[in-house]
């Protein structure tokens, strides 16, 4: 069973479920089961200071991507690592290509799978 934890600042509004679905959706599709992946959904500062501190650009960036150097625990279960979404960029994006929030978080929780695993 995939796992998918979900965190948020909360004056975001976000569908969990949505998120949830999206990334259960893309690791079924890749064929990995019993995964757990962690999403965060942050502001402007602070994926700019994340950013900072593990990639030294001082800078905002859309999404973030951190895998886990020894995924597997003493369960089997395969951690994938975790995904940092910023909510503002994310508005950005709807607006320019004139998506719903939902389908700009989905693009960008796409684009961290990828970086995650691999286009597979």
């Amino acid at each position: 069973m995939n796992v998918v934890l979900v965190s948020s600042e909360s004056r975001y509004p976000l569908s969990r479920r949505k998120i949830k679905k999206t990334v259960l959706d893309y690791l079924e599709k890749t064929g990995l089961d019993e995964a757990e992946i962690s999403i965060a959904v942050v502001g402007s500062r602070k994926i700019r200071q994340i950013n900072k501190k593990w990639r030294n650009l001082d800078e905002v960036t859309t999404v973030l991507t951190f895998g886990l150097e020894e995924p597997r625990d003493e369960k089997g279960i395969l951690r994938i690592g975790d995904i940092i979404i910023s909510y503002p960029q994310a508005r950005e994006i709807a607006i320019e290509d004139e998506l719903t929030m939902d389908q700009a978080i989905d693009k960008l929780l796409v684009h961290g799978m990828d970086n995650l695993l691999g286009s597979r």
